[in-house]
């Protein structure tokens, strides 16, 4: 009976699905605008293709950086305190453990200005749960690449407008997220 049920509540899921679409209706190939206006399946999303056949579809091979570490030069971030995106080649460094990551060879605070590194923020050797400095980067951010990736040079599908705004120059470059955490929490 518990079986019964739950596939009575995935049916039911399922067809709400499909019966909520109040802003378009497909009709076979073609999809009806709210405005009446019928658009060919070709002329919907940003491959315009057939969305029914794959046949159409190309891989994209994304070219990488390939300048060892060193020997880059850093991107400007996104906007401020977004974490910064890796300039050079990861190959050999990957995947990171907690028994082995490459990036604190170079970017661990205590080594990074020796070799011309940029160092890891105080924020990623703070603890916030406990509120207190680390000797070390803390535990819950040692997988590097959770927020950090390299940048492959795409050209993008739709043209990003947006222009960040940085309070100060340094802001382009590193991060002061430790200091502005809890501006306007009261």
């Amino acid at each position: 009976m518990k079986k019964y049920a739950q596939s009575l509540i995935i049916g039911l899921l399922g067809l709400a699905f499909f019966a909520c679409s109040d802003s378009t209706e497909s009709k076979g190939d073609n999809v009806e605008m709210q405005s009446g206006e019928m658009l060919k399946d070709s002329e919907i999303g940003l491959r315009k293709v057939d969305l029914q056949d794959e046949k159409d579809v190309k891989l994209l091979q994304y070219a990488y950086p390939n300048a060892s570490a060193g020997e880059s030069t850093p991107i400007e971030r996104s906007f401020e305190n977004a974490p910064p995106m890796i300039p050079h080649s990861t190959e050999g460094m990957l995947p990171i453990t907690k028994d082995d990551n490459q990036c604190l060879a170079c970017h661990d605070p205590a080594v990074a200005a020796d070799v011309g590194a940029v160092a890891v923020p105080a924020s990623h050797t703070y603890d916030l749960r406990t509120n207190k400095n680390l000797s070390e980067v803390s535990h819950a951010r040692f997988n590097c690449v959770l927020c950090h990736t390299p940048q492959a040079n795409v050209a993008p599908a739709i043209a990003n407008t947006f222009s960040p705004d940085f309070r100060t120059q340094e802001g382009k470059k590193s991060s002061n997220l430790l200091d502005v955490l809890n501006e306007g929490v009261n």
